[in-house]
């Protein structure tokens, strides 16, 4: 039944393993530790690998990890269970080998395993032969709802002929000893009935909603009235007409006259259509600042945080460990910390389980929402932390907040850090090797500022001495080649030709409204390998992520051209939202491509980034999404507003208070 099962440990030592009919088990091992450990995707204990499933337990205390895999066809029940009771037995032999000082790399552990395997799939086959006997109608739930409903029925139930205080409770009179008569409430219950005062009676109404503090009585007796609620008057109470809302009258509603103080295509500072127009200042002081690698966001003000936070941690520790120190002084107590700190790793503190890491949990969680990651990709990260720390035992002074804290501060780390390098610099240099430009393409919803931020990027590659081809493949929206087209000269004029009959360094190709994007993206990559541009920059239309007929579009672009690198653009300030895109589109680049490895998403975006302070959770849940790096940021208006992302930075700004 099972394929195979792997022990080793995260240094990479196997100390044991048991393989099936396919021996090489390196392979999907290495898929999963890439895949999901490295990348701190630890909530699920799972990964598929073409045919074979597999899981996954760590064992904390050791630094251990036991992995699983069988056929994913199979729904076998019982691989959680065996998988808990083999780590049990190997952590025994690997703790008393330890003791006992004959530790090595190999462990006898076949007779053991062969064991628990064989009990594990009887307990299943014994489950599947006796399956659970049903209940009967008598022992089920319903039933006794039903009881408990016919108990409270009275209760509830309006009697208008009984009156509705006689339902809640029977009166008795008896007799006093002086002769008068009175009246004693008792309450009915199935065992007797026991006598009411007053508080109790009243307490029992409020609870039904009928009486409580401030509220009208309950009515009682046939004399009991159902009263109708107030109609609204179409007219006030002196009698005028109700008042009609009056449309509102704009100034320069339908005067075509008073529309030219709308018209700024005369203006020099903006328009740039014309060689003899003044240029503004402003923007010729950006030319020769972005050659090269990109600056990261966020760089110039981590440190100095950072360092302050450290101090302040290490202060709270330090005062900590001297309130444990039984009145000694600032300074005896600032020698004894700095003593116990060296039987920090060597004194025994407490293990970490589910339940002490749960209260610390559920706090880091809310703060990250509150950084806007979404909640999900939240619970999945603070899930994946739990999953890593059960079972560790930590130092003596050691608290569990700040070993949770970092715990995630690695993780995030991880997950920013990307898997591969994204460097189109070289790239680019590669590609024109191969006499071939190299080919970028823009996708994402409506609004979300792909064309601006493909004039920065254009901006950036013109800087870096690079000739640069714009293809408007956004043959939807009003209006989107016209917007590239005034990118194209406010571009070109900042980085014209060196001489008079050079070619020019950044070209639009664009043939209207209405035509195959596919179609006019493949011209637009001939017509420039044809001239010798270096970068193709693909724009396309923005579209929703439901709307299959455009996402269908965007495949087939894809998937004909076969663009070098596909960028999603994301906005900065969504949440939960950005997860529902990104997996949107990478599903349907992938369902809508006849190829048996569709090119997906390579990288993302992050525009308006300057709009979100220190909420900067979009960041690690569109990248947890797809596992792509975060290429660029953008920052402002300028072509100069273009940045690399700092994983340092980010994590810092999640996790500060």
């Amino acid at each position: 039944m099972l394929d195979l099962f792997v022990i080793f440990s995260k240094g990479g030592i196997v100390f044991w393993c048991f393989q099936g009919p396919e021996p090489a088990f390196a392979v999907p091992v290495n898929s999963l530790i890439k895949t999901v450990i490295l990348q701190e995707r630890g909530a699920s204990n799972g990964h598929n690998y073409k045919s074979l499933r597999l899981q996954y337990k760590l064992d904390n205390e050791f630094e251990l990890v036991f992995v699983i895999g069988y056929q994913k066809i199979l729904q076998l029940s019982y691989i959680d269970k065996l998988l808990d009771d083999i780590q049990r037995a190997f952590a025994e032999r690997y703790r008393s080998a330890l003791e006992r000082g004959s530790y090595d790399h190999e462990f006898d552990f076949d007779v053991e395993f062969e064991t628990i395997v064989k009990r594990a799939e009887e307990e299943a086959r014994a489950k599947e032969v006796a399956p659970k006997k049903m209940k009967t109608f008598g022992e089920s739930k319903k039933f006794a709802k039903t009881k408990e409903g016919s108990k409270l029925d009275p209760l509830l139930k309006k009697d208008e002929s009984k009156g509705f205080l006689s339902s809640l409770v029977s009166s008795t009179t008896t007799t006093t000893s002086n002769g008068s008569e009175s009246v004693v409430l008792e309450e009915s219950n199935g065992n007797g009935s026991s006598s009411l005062d007053g508080d109790k009676i009243k307490d029992k109404l409020a609870k039904l909603g009928k009486r409580g503090p401030g509220g009208r009585k309950a009515p009682s007796g046939s004399s009991a009235k159902a009263k109708k609620p107030a109609t609204k008057s179409a007219t006030s109470s002196t009698g005028n007409e109700k008042k009609v809302k009056q449309a509102r009258v704009w100034s320069n509603a339908g005067t075509l006259a008073d529309m030219g103080s709308l018209d700024h295509s005369n203006s020099s500072t903006i328009n740039l259509q014309n060689e003899n127009d003044s240029i503004n200042e402003d923007m010729l002081s950006m030319v020769g600042k972005m050659k090269g690698e990109l600056q990261s966001v966020g760089e110039e003000n981590i440190s100095s945080e950072e360092e302050e936070e450290d101090e302040e941690e290490e202060e709270e520790e330090v005062d900590g460990a001297n309130e444990t120190d039984n009145g000694l002084s600032k300074k005896a107590g600032g020698l004894a910390s700095g003593v116990f700190s060296f039987f920090k790793g060597l004194a025994g503190g407490k293990t970490l389980t589910k339940e002490s890491i749960g209260p610390v949990l559920e706090k880091m969680k809310e703060h990250l929402i509150m950084k806007n990651v979404a909640a999900d990709i939240s619970e999945q990260l603070c899930d994946s932390v739990a999953t890593k720390l059960e079972g560790k035992v930590l130092g003596t002074f050691t608290r569990v907040t700040s070993t949770v804290k970092s715990a995630l501060h690695e993780s995030l780390m991880q997950i920013l850090s990307p898997r591969r390098r994204v460097d189109i610099l070289r790239d680019v240099i590669e590609s024109k090797k191969k006499s071939r430009p190299y080919v970028i393409t823009f996708c994402g919803v409506n609004g979300v500022g792909k064309s601006t931020n493909l004039a920065k990027i254009c901006f950036w590659l013109l800087e870096n001495g690079l000739r640069v081809m714009i293809a408007a493949c956004d043959t939807f929206r009003a209006g989107a080649v016209e917007q590239l087209r005034t990118h194209r000269r406010s571009l070109a004029t900042l980085h014209p030709p060196a001489e008079d009959g050079d070619p020019d360094k950044v070209l639009l190709y664009e043939k209207g409204y209405g035509k195959d994007s596919a179609a006019i993206a493949m011209d637009a990559i001939r017509y420039a390998r044809d001239c010798r541009f270096d970068v193709v920059l693909i724009d396309t239309a923005g579209r929703m992520q439901d709307n299959e007929p455009l996402m269908r579009a965007l495949a087939k672009l894809i998937k004909i051209n076969n663009p070098d690198l596909v960028l999603f653009v994301g906005e900065a300030l969504v949440g939960n939202e950005a997860v529902d895109q990104l997996k949107k589109f990478n599903r349907a680049l992938a369902d809508f491509s006849d190829h048996n490895n569709p090119h997906l998403i390579d990288g993302i975006l992050l525009t308006k980034f300057d709009t979100i302070d220190d909420k900067v959770g979009a960041a690690i849940s569109m990248t947890y999404t797809t596992g792509q790096p975060i290429v660029f940021v953008g920052t402002g208006q300028t072509y100069t507003d273009l940045k690399s992302l700092n994983a340092r930075a980010v994590v810092h700004a999640l996790l500060k208070a």
